[in-house]
C-alpha cells in the first residue's frame, strides 16, 4: 500500500463516519501571525475549535501540509523531518472519546477500510494528569476494550498534552504508538516501553488530542465551550508502519530520490543523504506555497534548509546531479496529490539561483571555517562565526552543525552581538545617507 491509497483510505474511510472533506491549507497560516507555518492539522481550525461555526459542518476530515524545525538537528534519523502531512479528522464540539478512539483503532487495524496493521504491535499512552487536568481514566477504559491493559501506558504533560502554543485550546491526547522491528517487542513494562522509544523501535503513528481547555499566556484558564476531538497522524510514519521499513526514508515518498543519490555520490554517508531529500522537499513545498529566500522570517527558513542542502550536496560529492533535479523529482512525485507541477518553472528558478548565490561562497567559506577550526580547536568566536555568515552566507545554525562535528563550540552569544552591531551600524549608516539626500 502506498502513499496514495493510504490518503484515499484515510479521507473515504472518515466521509463514511459523516466527515466532510476540506482542503489542505497553505503552509503559510491566514489567521496566526504569531507563527511561521502550519506546523500541525488543526492550527488552521483554532477559530472553530474555540466555538465558532465551521462552514462544512462539525465533523471534519484532511490531509494538512506541515513544517516543523525546532527538531531540524534531529533530521537524518529514522522518523524526524521538517515538512511532513498530517492526516487529520475533527469533533467540533460532536462526538468525543468514545468514536475518536474507536475509529483510530479501526482505521489503523481493519484491513477492508484501513491499514491492515498488526494489533498487536500496538502500544497506548494516556494522560496521566496533573494541576490542569484530572487523569484520563475514561480513555483507558475505553482501550480496554481494544488493547491489553499491559500496553496502556500513564504518561505526563510533556508527552501527552497538546496545545497550538501559549494561547488557544489544548487538552491531554492518547497516542499510539507501532513497533517497527523485525521480530516484534512483545509485552513491554512501562521502563521498557519508554527505552524502546527512545531507540525508535516504537514510533508514535497516531494522536487523539481531547481539546476541551483553555490556554491564555501560559496558563490553563478553564474549559472550551465544546469538546473537541483533533486527531493527527503523520503520514510519513504511518507509511513505514504500513511499508514494514524502520525508517521514513524507505518509504515510496523518499526512496527513489535517496537511490538517485546513491548513484551519483561519491560517499556513502546515508545521514547527509537523508539531510538533503528532507530539505529539498520542504524547499520544493515552500517555494510553492509563496516562499522566497531572505534573511528575514520565512524567507530565513527557506534560505538556511537550502543552503544546509547544498552544503551536504557538496560533502558527498554529488557529482552531475544538482539540487534542482531533486526538486524535479518531488514535484513528480506529488504531481497527483498537490499542485506542485503548476509551480515547477518557479521552483526551479528559485532553487537554482540560490544554489548559484551559495556555490559561488561555498568553498571558500569552507576554507576559512577549517581554518578557523585549526586556529581555534576549542572555541569559535561570535566574531569569526558572524564573518561566515556575512561574508560567505554560511547561517548560525550550520557553522554550529559542522564545528560539532569537529567537536568545536561556538559563541552563539557573541554572534548574535556581532548581528545586533551590524543592525546598528546598518540603521546609522541608513539614516545618515538619507539626511544627505535630504541636504542635497
Amino acid at each position: 500500500m502506498e502513499s496514495d491509497e493510504i490518503r484515499s483510505r484515510f479521507l473515504k474511510f472518515f466521509e463514511n463516519r459523516g466527515h466532510k472533506i476540506i482542503p489542505s491549507s497553505s503552509l503559510v497560516p491566514h489567521n496566526d501571525s504569531s507563527v511561521l507555518f502550519n506546523t500541525a492539522g488543526m492550527q488552521p481550525l483554532v477559530p472553530y475549535l474555540m466555538g465558532q461555526k465551521h462552514p462544512n459542518g462539525n465533523r471534519l476530515v484532511n490531509i494538512q501540509k506541515c513544517i516543523r524545525t525546532q527538531d531540524i538537528n534531529e533530521v537524518g534519523d529514522k522518523t524526524h523531518d521538517t515538512f511532513f502531512e498530517m492526516m487529520g479528522n475533527w469533533s467540533l464540539g460532536d462526538y468525543f472519546k468514545e468514536d475518536a478512539i474507536k475509529w483510530s483503532y479501526e482505521f489503523l487495524t481493519s484491513k477492508e477500510e484501513g491499514l491492515g496493521l498488526d494489533p498487536k504491535r500496538l502500544y497506548i499512552t494516556i494522560f496521566e494528569g496533573d494541576e490542569n487536568a484530572p487523569k484520563d481514566a475514561e480513555s483507558f477504559e475505553i482501550w480496554k476494550k481494544y488493547i491489553p491493559e499491559n500496553r496502556i501506558y500513564y504518561m505526563g504533560a510533556e508527552s501527552n498534552w497538546w496545545s497550538v502554543g501559549d494561547n488557544g485550546p489544548c487538552g491531554g491526547d492518547t497516542e499510539m504508538f507501532y513497533d517497527i522491528t523485525p521480530e516484534g517487542l512483545g509485552d513491554l513494562t512501562k521502563n521498557e516501553y519508554i527505552k524502546a522509544d527512545k531507540a525508535q523501535q516504537v514510533v508514535e503513528i497516531w494522536n487523539d488530542v481531547f481539546m476541551e481547555y483553555e490556554k491564555k499566556d501560559g496558563k490553563v484558564i478553564g474549559k472550551l465551550k465544546q469538546k473537541n476531538v483533533d486527531t493527527g497522524a503523520g503520514l510519513e510514519r504511518v507509511l513505514m508502519a504500513v511499508q514494514g521499513k524502520d525508517n521514513i526514508f524507505d518509504t515510496d515518498l523518499f526512496v527513489s530520490v535517496i537511490d538517485e543519490m546513491s548513484k551519483f555520490a561519491n560517499s556513502m554517508d546515508e545521514k547527509a543523504k537523508r539531510i538533503i531529500a528532507d530539505h529539498i522537499r520542504t524547499s520544493v513545498f515552500m517555494i510553492s506555497d509563496g516562499v522566497i529566500p531572505s534573511n528575514t522570517k520565512r524567507g530565513y527558513v527557506l534560505r538556511r534548509l537550502l543552503r544546509r542542502a547544498i552544503y551536504y550536496c557538496n560533502s558527498i560529492e554529488l557529482k552531475d546531479k544538482t539540487t534542482v533535479d531533486l526538486a524535479e523529482q518531488f514535484v513528480h512525485i506529488y504531481k497527483d496529490g498537490y499542485s506542485l507541477k503548476d509551480e515547477r518553472e518557479k521552483i526551479r528558478s528559485v532553487i537554482q539561483k540560490e544554489t548559484e548565490k551559495f556555490d559561488k561562497t561555498l568553498k571558500s567559506g569552507k576554507k576559512e571555517l577549517e581554518k578557523i577550526m585549526k586556529e581555534n580547536n576549542v572555541n569559535i568566536s561570535g566574531k569569526d562565526a558572524f564573518t561566515l555568515f556575512s561574508t560567505y552566507g554560511y547561517p548560525l545554525e550550520l557553522t554550529i552543525e559542522i564545528a560539532s562535528e569537529n567537536k568545536v563550540k561556538v559563541n552563539i552569544e557573541g554572534f548574535w552581538l556581532e548581528f545586533k552591531k551590524h543592525q546598528e551600524l546598518s540603521r546609522t549608516s541608513a539614516a545618515s545617507m538619507f539626511k544627505d539626500g535630504l541636504a542635497k
